[in-house]
């Protein structure tokens, strides 16, 4: 196993033990049917959370900071980096290389812990952090449960000046806790108008678009695949798609077009198109107007939320600011837990929230 070494790396085993320390000199109890938002340093939230959700959580969607060095500050009007004369700062982002390598594994551990075995989790980083946080990632989860790397492009193009090429992406890292089991709906992006007048271009006798496609597909097969239909033998390196003793039905139903020369094709019809896989490049630009610093688009926090996690499921966010995940996750049927130290954060969320969750502070 690769290992990233760094001061101030413990031990997997000590780090549980700290947190079972942690959680022993709090008395609070947990009911895993009620939502919570906990305004606490998210170590000690995690730690009391083994106690009651070891293995219970679904999803859990982590945007920690990226170790930029800046202080994030929010107004009435504008949440940004910058701080101005009526601002007040949300939260620092500056610790050194190891203390923030340190800091990201603890907390990895604990949710490792407390993930199910269908659970899942995107960790939201940028590319001067990521690639050493996956390694960290690869250790605890294991580098058969490292699912994809996706880009996702933040903003519109760049144009300052830097000798680099401009920066108009981060990245979200996706792991689950065990390949092959992990909670995975399907979402399918559904084609545009004009996707559809491309794709299906032709238009039957009651008015549905379709397109064709041949029969026969690439490769060399033995058996009914490869054997002539109705006469027509299997072009040189190709085979049939199905048995061709299908083909007979689809026939019948009217599924197969004939060209003038004698030529079959199945029809494909847009209306039965379930829409297409969904890539490792997402467009999903934050708003330009954000309540919190860092809050992240509501549609890509919907569609994590909808691909890898059921109804009733629970999530978890360990890094929650703005609560938008919170936010979505509640409209969309999930029980939530939340956490956060930043009192300007908590103060978005109760406001945001309005009372669907139990509120718990714990003081270190």
């Amino acid at each position: 196993m690769i290992r990233l070494s760094f001061d101030g790396r413990l031990l997997r085993d000590d780090i549980l033990q700290k947190a079972r320390k942690v959680s022993a000199s709090h008395n609070i109890t947990l009911d895993t049917s009620q939502n919570y938002l906990f305004m606490a340093e998210n170590f000690s939230a995690l730690s009391l959370l083994l106690k009651y959700y070891t293995g219970k959580i679904d999803l859990v969607y982590a945007d920690p900071p990226f170790n930029t060095q800046h202080d994030f500050y929010i107004s009435d009007t504008r949440a940004n980096s910058v701080s101005t004369v009526k601002s007040r700062r949300a939260y620092t982002d500056k610790m050194t290389p190891e203390k923030f390598l340190a800091f990201i594994r603890e907390r990895l551990i604990l949710i490792h812990e407390l993930l199910s075995q269908r659970g899942s989790l995107y960790l939201h980083i940028d590319c001067k952090t990521g690639h050493y946080v996956k390694i960290i990632l690869d250790e605890i989860f294991g580098a058969e449960n490292f699912m994809n790397d996706i880009a996702r492009v933040k903003s519109n193009p760049k144009n300052f000046y830097r000798r680099a090429w401009g920066n108009q992406r981060d990245m979200i890292l996706f792991y689950v806790k065990d390949s092959g089991h992990n909670i995975w709906n399907d979402i399918k992006s559904p084609l545009s108008e004009s996707e559809i007048l491309r794709l299906f271009p032709k238009i039957d006798s009651d008015g549905r678009r379709y397109t064709t496609i041949p029969l026969h597909a690439p490769g060399v097969t033995q058996g009914v695949t490869g054997q002539a239909w109705r006469n027509i033998p299997v072009p040189d390196g190709r085979h049939w798609r199905t048995d061709p003793a299908n083909f007979d039905v689809l026939d019948s139903q009217g599924l197969i077009e004939w060209s003038a020369s004698g030529n079959p094709r199945i029809k494909k019809y847009a209306d039965e198109h379930n829409g297409r896989k969904i890539q490792d490049v997402w467009t999903f630009k934050d708003t330009q107007s954000p309540i919190y610093p860092t809050e992240k688009n509501h549609d890509m926090l919907k569609l994590i939320l909808a691909q890898s996690s059921l109804d009733g499921s629970i999530v978890l966010d360990p890094f929650a600011g703005s609560g938008a995940f919170l936010l979505c996750a509640c409209e969309m049927g999930r029980k939530f837990i939340g956490v956060d130290d930043s009192e300007e954060a908590v103060k978005v969320m109760r406001e945001r929230l309005k009372g669907k969750y139990t509120f718990c502070e714990v003081k270190t």
